[in-house]
């Protein structure tokens, strides 16, 4: 998609909104919205100094109390949280930004404390993930999910559909489908987790069936060159397993062609998908595949990033803890400038320390 000119801080068109560099903030959950998942004035300020990445993702967002999993996470389904949102992207645009909104189910990935009325989780199929759930009282074991019923699907799909909607009342510039990292539209895509017999289990067709519905129902709602989707093709993470997922995700990101959506995002294999039995394989064993933008995430830095782009492997980088710890991301990597240090004991939770208290460069130098 780009001439051999290209670099993490080229400007790109997608559509009818240009980037002015490729240097993506990546989805990042902090737990810092309000017991009833409505965003708060510190996450405005978090997102606002964060305004000169190229994009930002927000954290991803449930598009209904069902499809909460953690604690003190936004939503995307009140009207309480849309206006809440809308301060938001009010201040990354006056701050010259652009801001997309991760909508979001977890499915099985939740627990009866976390759901309304005390209710189990739902999933394509009743199998419990390995682990622990995190609840307000604590990690506790996650339970066996209720298997949907095919007649409830159809429902799902609209809380998508007018999550859409609302992040388009709340002011966003698009949004991103979470298809990832053993969520609920991961969870219908991997044999692992689905054993249905319906339309949605069994063939490859069928599984891949709950992403291309929701992407059809959202791009409705925003065009296709407003919405992205990221998938994480090797991903363990969630106790997620699938006997070929070379072949699972190489249909489906096929048939994400016929959407030509904004961009791709795709997850690169970590030493943790390795240890937990994952089939690595690079982003690159897509490219081929897929014809739109790529967007690829996975613990680059600005060498590695302007070489994903040079060589036409990737049209643009997100990053994740590097943008959590340094607000001013894309003119520290111009500079070459050191990196502040994540404070990691303070990713999850908590208040303006490790959140909002990171410092800009002042006098920077570039250091070697």
């Amino acid at each position: 998609m780009n001439s051999s000119e290209n670099n993490l801080f080229s400007r790109l068109r997608i559509g009818d909104m240009e980037l002015p560099n490729r240097i993506v903030m990546a989805p990042l959950t902090r737990n810092r919205a309000s017991r009833d998942n409505v965003p708060t004035p510190l996450m405005a300020e978090y997102y606002r100094q964060r305004a000169s990445a190229g994009l930002i993702i927000t954290e991803a967002t449930q598009v209904s109390p069902q499809g909460i999993g953690y604690p003190l996470t936004p939503g995307i389904h009140s009207s309480e949280q849309v206006a809440a949102w809308r301060q938001v992207t009010e201040a990354v645009h006056q701050y010259g930004g652009r801001i997309f909104l991760q909508l979001w189910h977890v499915g099985r990935i939740s627990h009866p404390s976390l759901q309304p009325n005390g209710e189990l989780p739902i999933a394509p199929s009743a199998i419990a993930a390995a682990g622990n759930a995190t609840t307000y009282e604590g990690a506790k074991p996650f339970v066996t999910p209720r298997a949907l019923h095919t007649a409830e699907i159809p429902a799902l799909i609209e809380q998508f559909r007018q999550g859409a909607k609302n992040a388009l009342a709340a002011g966003f510039d698009g949004v991103e489908i979470h298809g990832a990292n053993g969520y609920l539209l991961d969870q219908f895509l991997r044999d692992g987790t689905n054993q249905r017999t319906d339309e949605y289990g069994g063939a490859l067709e069928n599984r891949a069936r709950f992403h291309l519905e929701i992407t059809a129902a959202v791009v409705k709602v925003w065009g296709a060159h407003r919405v992205g989707m990221r998938l994480s093709p090797s991903g363990t993470f969630n106790d997620m397993k699938d006997t070929n997922p070379q072949a699972t995700f190489g249909y489906l990101i096929e048939a994400l062609n016929h959407f030509d959506l904004a961009y791709l995002h795709l997850i690169e294999p970590d030493e943790a998908d390795l240890r937990h039995g994952g089939t690595a394989f690079s982003t690159s064993y897509f490219r081929p595949i897929y014809k739109g933008f790529l967007m690829v995430n996975g613990n680059y830095d600005v060498d590695r990033g302007n070489a994903a782009i040079h060589s036409g492997m990737a049209d643009m980088v997100s990053f994740g803890v590097k943008f959590l710890a340094n607000p001013d991301l894309p003119e520290r990597f111009k500079l070459r400038a050191e990196l502040n240090p994540p404070d990691v004991a303070t990713f999850y939770g908590g208040d303006a320390r490790g959140y909002t208290d990171y410092p800009a460069l002042t006098n920077p130098q570039a250091v070697s």
